[in-house]
């Protein structure tokens, strides 16, 4: 996350997904100011993973670059741009309860 902070991301959202989904252990969604801001955020976090030795994430979405999707493994990051994040609301599909655990909503 500190790699989505250096790149200035907006509305940073940590989802805790353990013992609650076989998917993935957590998921980070995130937003950029524009098509070149997610698709530049895309590229420095892939760079990142790399360099930590996770260099076989996937990565979908980045010739359009309104939401990009990385997948780690363990982690899933959404970037998007705020309308397109806002149209598909993908924290809204999590609630997060006041013990800070997160559920899926009906």
């Amino acid at each position: 996350m500190s790699r989505l902070d250096d790149d200035k991301a907006e509305d940073i959202v940590f989802i805790n997904l353990k013992d609650k989904s076989s998917v993935a252990d957590s998921l980070v969604v995130a937003s950029g100011r524009s098509h070149r801001h997610v698709g530049a955020m895309a590229d420095h976090l892939m760079r990142a993973l790399k360099e930590a030795g996770f260099g076989k994430a996937r990565v979908e979405g980045l010739p359009g670059c309104d939401w990009v999707l990385i997948d780690a493994g363990d982690v899933i990051v959404h970037l998007f741009r705020p309308e397109v994040r806002s149209f598909y609301n993908i924290e809204k599909i999590w609630s997060i309860e006041s013990s800070g655990h997160v559920t899926p909503t009906s």
